[in-house]
């Protein structure tokens, strides 16, 4: 059975597991993850057959938009770190990871319910982001645009609690940019 998996999918087979990731994360995000899986496949244009074959259960969706999530985070910064001086690669990535994890909770503990350890299945890519984070906090170090005395920790500390923070703010965005601020402000030397 697990030959059979490996195999690379059809084109269309592909196009629908992607297409049914996308329409999944905006669903998901947008409303919470107690939407029916059926209500996705009808929004991806797919029948509820072929989300199932993709994603035999409602937690294997949520798992796969959730690694998904992380592989798009770690792209991006990959790219901002290639493209971009150290600061504005850090900043940029900082509010990245704060953007990108709205909802990371709710699909957690959605997953946690069902018996899934969300930390084992996202290990790979938890450890990929945090690697590159690492490196985009030493050069901006390097670089003069963030305190020395700031460790990794601390910065996934930081990440948290600004999520959190988000989390209260709801959607004004000149309140979450002066959140931004007030953080960035901090994180630079004195």
């Amino acid at each position: 059975m697990s030959g059979a998996q490996e195999r690379p999918l059809r084109a269309d087979a592909a196009r629908n597991r992607a297409r049914l990731l996308e329409v999944a994360t905006e669903v998901f995000t947008a409303r919470g993850v107690g939407v029916p899986t059926e209500e996705i496949a009808r929004a991806a244009g797919v029948g509820v057959g072929t989300l199932f074959r993709h994603f035999p259960t409602k937690e294997a969706l949520l798992e796969a938009v959730m690694v998904r999530r992380l592989e798009a985070i770690a792209a991006r910064a990959a790219q901002l770190a290639a493209e971009s001086e150290p600061a504005e690669a850090f900043f940029g990535c900082f509010r990245l990871v704060i953007e990108q994890s709205e909802g990371k909770d709710e699909f957690a503990r959605a997953l946690a319910a069902a018996g899934v350890d969300a930390h084992a299945a996202l290990q790979e890519s938890s450890t990929a982001i945090r690697a590159q984070l690492a490196g985009l906090l030493a050069g901006a170090q390097q670089a003069g645009a963030v305190r020395p005395d700031l460790g990794l920790p601390e910065l996934i500390a930081l990440l948290v609690g600004t999520s959190r923070a988000m989390e209260q703010l709801g959607t004004d965005p000149a309140a979450r940019q002066r959140i931004f601020e007030v953080v960035f402000d901090g994180l630079r030397p004195r």
